[in-house]
């Protein structure tokens, strides 16, 4: 069975709006201004998700969906801001977790809202189930059960106070697939032809479902092979913490990178798929490493020392993460030489983004945050393959 992924993308572009429906209904309810940061659907393995959601409290509702669409939906904020939440609710200190499934309820139902218009039938909810969870748990039933599954997931975040929400809907897997697979997307997706959605008889790139799973596995094993890259050149132990496949508008991915200052490298992928790959630390990470690899400490943080050794460790990591994408995959994968950047996050990937774009809206992130222990030193792995030659890259290691 293959995934379509225009008619993917325009499933995403239906998340994305419904999520500008409930942080609407948020806004009315706490007076406080919300936006849409970023909206996407990861393809990771339950543990890839536990991973990826460890260390995090948090407070909220879940319901489960019955009708056009079957799963389970959750809203979910930081437990730390729950008195934060409670003081902006009419009667919200009072009625505490009363007050939370409300708010639930409310914008979960704006969120499904544009999925029952597209659908063209309804989508009821169960009652909200009040809930307080710890790492992955928060996630809905099933989602650390498979192999691979794809999470849908939106970040709101409030402008003016410390109040953010995050919507997480894992639909069923056979309602789902026939959904992505079989129905042409854009005949009834709000602005979708704007999303890249699929014409009357399809056309968009077709991936194997199963594959998904498998190149996702692939974005871990290139994560940890940088990972040990690092470690041998800075002698400093390395992890990596969090590493997943996500299908997102590439619109989104210079927000998500944010404005506090990275440096880094940057390289051209040429090969099938090209595509782009960004290894960005935190300025002071940067430093950091830098001087580990250097044998006398450097003149500036940051200057022409640390920049050289930057380079170097960018080559070895970027070889390691695409070199087990080119043995799967039966393709040579090339890389350019090592561009160094050094400037507030979003800058660096704009380029990326803006080059890409020319040809696709949505594409397949892989973001990997990659620890040394002993210091405080971590980057970030942004990964941008072309969307057409991984589609087909995919669809020929399926069939082979």
């Amino acid at each position: 069975m293959r995934v379509d992924v225009r008619a993917l993308g325009a499933c995403n572009r239906l998340s994305e709006q419904g999520a500008k429906q409930a942080a609407g209904a948020l806004s009315e309810l706490t007076g406080t201004d919300l936006a849409v940061e970023v909206t996407g659907a990861s393809v990771a393995s339950g543990e890839d998700l536990a991973e990826a959601f460890a260390g995090r409290e948090s407070i909220g509702v879940s319901v489960g969906l019955r009708g056009g669409l079957e799963g389970e939906a959750v809203l979910a904020f930081d437990a730390a801001n729950v008195d934060a939440l409670l003081s902006l609710l009419p009667g919200g200190q009072s009625m505490g977790h009363s007050a939370v499934s409300e708010v639930g309820n409310i914008a979960l139902g704006g969120f499904l809202d544009g999925w029952a218009n597209y659908l063209g039938t309804a989508i009821d909810m169960t009652p909200p189930r009040y809930f307080e969870a710890d790492g992955a748990t928060v996630l809905p039933d099933g989602a650390l059960a498979g192999d691979g599954v794809f999470l849908f997931e939106s970040r709101l975040d409030a402008t003016t106070t410390d109040l953010d929400f995050s919507i997480y809907m894992l639909p069923d897997s056979g309602q789902f697939r026939d959904l992505i697979v079989g129905k042409p997307a854009a005949a009834a997706a709000p602005g979708a032809e704007a999303a890249g959605g699929v014409d009357g008889d399809g056309g968009g790139p077709a991936v194997p479902y199963e594959s998904l799973s498998t190149f996702a596995s692939l974005a871990k094993r290139g994560s940890a092979n940088a990972a040990d890259n690092i470690a041998m050149m800075t002698g400093l132990e390395t992890t990596v913490d969090v590493s997943r496949l996500r299908f997102v508008p590439l619109a989104d991915v210079p927000a998500e990178v944010g404005v506090e200052p990275h440096a880094g490298t940057v390289f051209e992928l040429q090969g099938k798929p090209s595509g782009y790959l960004a290894i960005l630390f935190e300025e002071s990470s940067a430093a950091t490493v830098a001087e580990a690899m250097l044998p006398m400490e450097p003149a500036e943080p940051l200057g022409d020392m640390a920049e050289n050794a930057l380079c170097e460790l960018g080559n070895v990591m970027t070889s390691g993460f695409i070199d087990g994408w080119a043995n799967v995959l039966g393709t040579t994968i090339a890389h350019s030489p090592p561009e160094f950047v050094h400037d507030i996050g979003s800058a660096t990937i704009s380029p990326l983004v803006a080059k890409l774009s020319q040809r696709q809206d949505y594409g397949f992130v892989i973001d990997a945050a990659i620890q040394t222990e002993g210091v405080e030193a971590r980057c970030d792995v942004y990964a941008l393959p072309d969307e057409r030659e991984l589609a087909n890259a995919l669809a020929q290691l399926s069939d082979s």
